[in-house]
């Protein structure tokens, strides 16, 4: 016996749906990106869509909830696939830390806190980067110990490290400091040999203490404030690209207590200086956390390294020399940046996290590290079935036309941060020149070429989706994927490589379920999908382009729970 079938595959013999959502725009962003009315939940799964009568239709007295959309615009809820959320957090919650947007805001900081901190102990600042300084430099040594001559202090920012004079000496950084441990590393000197102050992927050597340490209590409340703003600002699902031992455990204390607000994806870190056979049983280890089950809130899905330095510090590893620059630096016409990896250990690692059927993904800025780990990539690829695992390239900035292809061809994804663009383009086309950045997030070619991508902000300090350090608004991230526009700086950069409206969405929608591995749950409204939805203030494809970024999240449910929203 068959039964009429409701549209989106609901038959009449299944029970009446837990709620209808109807007298909307409603953007399922399936692979045909249906635009519906209406939609039907039950068990926290989509279970029909369609037009307002025929959802509404199943509704049962008493059993269904009818929620009237009066017209306004649903979409599958966002994910953000780069996100550091413990430490972001956890960052302000010793003291509020003000925006810094020239050295003299940097300066001032440093002796208001020198005023408060003991002498002798470390002043240090956290990932406040040049290119988003009026100035696009770094503080110099001098700078810093006028600023506080009684305190060692490291402005940090990326991978890279100005020290004043007593923080020099604190670390043992001299005129006859080199690497002796076999990992990466530059300690920066002038033309006499002493130090200039800056110390280019040599944090392991700068043991700076921590904040005031906080209580796990305080530790759940503030990152459940932080999930909660994600939830304000749209994202139902995120990922955390660079777990500790420790925020997993955060993690799973909140999911312990159905406290999780959005879904988390997690790519745990390991070192990778050191032995070879340790790196490995490293790998081993975080291939047996039981969170790599199917789990609905939390999983690991695979691991992640730092292959080369940042962008924002004049370290990323690049094909062509970096060129001499002061503000940065670099004074070496052949400096490249800085590889942190070397390729047979790359590919070691890659073998091993492959074998056990994780994804693996680098911090890889430069187009020359994206060359070599894509050469791993393509080796190990003749050695495992990696496709499947979706072997990951995390941030992707430089690219070039043969690295966009090869992406491509092997199935490898990104995670991209369109907020870098937005920030650090005045910075990047002063050191590189328009045209160099032909292949600086080449977003509309990635898509042309059959190769998946999807949006994250990488944030890293700070709660408040326009105050952090990334900002982590969605909504900025899909304007600047449309129009290539930056702060401080006139025009486009290469609009060629401009997403369509539906492409901005689908970035942080579908595509994004791809990238972390969890598309068969969700990123889109299609039957059967876990009931992740937002309600907008206002339609995203007919608005006028600059209103985008300016979009409301006026409610957003997970599991078919409104988690945001009156």
């Amino acid at each position: 016996m068959s039964f009429p079938a409701f549209p989106g595959g609901l038959v009449s013999a299944e029970p009446a749906p837990d709620a209808v959502f109807v007298g909307g725009r409603v953007l399922t962003v399936d692979p045909q990106f249906s635009i519906a009315d209406a939609f039907a939940v039950r068990d926290a799964r989509i279970v029909a869509t369609g037009t307002s009568a025929r959802i509404r239709a199943l509704a049962a007295p008493g059993r269904t909830q009818v929620h009237e959309l009066g017209g306004r615009m649903v979409l599958p809820g966002l994910i953000d696939s780069h996100v550091h959320a413990p430490a972001a957090a956890m960052f302000e919650h010793d003291h509020e830390v003000p925006d810094m947007e020239t050295i003299a805001d940097v300066l001032a900081y440093i002796s208001a806190r020198a005023r408060v901190v003991p002498a002798g102990q470390w002043i240090q600042t956290s990932q406040v980067f040049i290119t988003r300084l009026k100035e696009s430099r770094y503080p110099t040594r001098a700078e810093l110990d006028a600023a506080a001559p009684s305190h060692p202090v490291s402005f940090r920012t990326g991978p890279d490290n100005m020290l004043n004079s007593l923080g020099l000496k604190k670390c043992g950084f001299d005129r006859n400091f080199t690497v002796t441990d076999g990992g990466p590393g530059l300690l920066e000197k002038d033309a006499a040999g002493e130090p200039t102050g800056l110390a280019r992927g040599l944090q392991r050597f700068i043991r700076t203490p921590g904040p005031r340490a906080a209580t796990e209590a305080e530790q759940q409340s503030r990152l459940k404030a932080l999930l909660r703003d994600y939830n304000r600002s749209g994202f139902t699902t995120v990922a955390d690209r660079g777990a500790s031992v420790g925020s997993v455990a955060q993690y799973a204390r909140l999911r312990a207590q159905n406290a999780l607000t959005t879904r988390v994806a997690l790519s745990q870190t390991f070192p990778t200086v050191g032995g070879l056979d340790s790196i490995l049983t490293a790998i081993d280890q975080i291939a047996e956390s039981p969170w790599r089950g199917d789990d609905p809130w939390l999983r690991l899905i695979g691991t992640k390294i730092w292959l080369d330095g940042g962008m924002l510090t004049g370290s990323a590893f690049m094909v062509k020399p970096w060129g001499r620059n002061e503000n940065y630096g670099i004074r070496d016409d052949t400096y490249r940046g800085v590889l942190n990896v070397p390729g047979d250990r790359l590919r070691a690692m890659i073998r091993r996290v492959a074998g056990h059927g994780m994804q693996f993904t680098a911090h890889t800025v430069g187009d020359g590290a994206s060359e070599e780990l894509l050469a791993a990539y393509a080796d190990i690829a003749r050695e495992l079935p990696l496709r499947d695992l979706r072997p990951c390239i995390s941030h992707s900035n430089f690219m070039t036309a043969e690295t966009v292809a090869a992406a491509a061809r092997l199935g490898v994804v990104m995670d991209i941060q369109p907020i870098w663009l937005y920030l650090d383009t005045r910075t990047l086309v002063a050191q590189f020149g328009y045209e160099r950045l032909r292949w600086f997030q080449p977003l509309r070619s990635i898509l042309a070429a059959g190769g998946v991508a999807g949006g994250g902000s990488d944030h890293m300090l700070k709660i408040g989706d326009l105050r952090a350090i990334n900002p982590y608004n969605p909504f900025l991230g899909m304007w600047t994927t449309i129009t290539r526009r930056a702060k401080w700086h006139d025009g486009r950069l290469h609009p060629e490589e401009a997403l369509t409206r539906r492409q901005a969405i689908e970035f942080y929608t579908r595509l994004n379920a791809q990238v972390i591995r969890w598309e068969k749950e969700i990123g889109s409204l299609e039957t059967g999908k876990r009931a992740d939805f937002i309600v907008v203030d206002r339609d995203l494809l007919e608005c006028p382009e600059d209103d985008l970024r300016a979009t409301r999240v006026l409610e957003t449910w997970v599991d078919g729970r409104r988690v945001h929203g009156p």
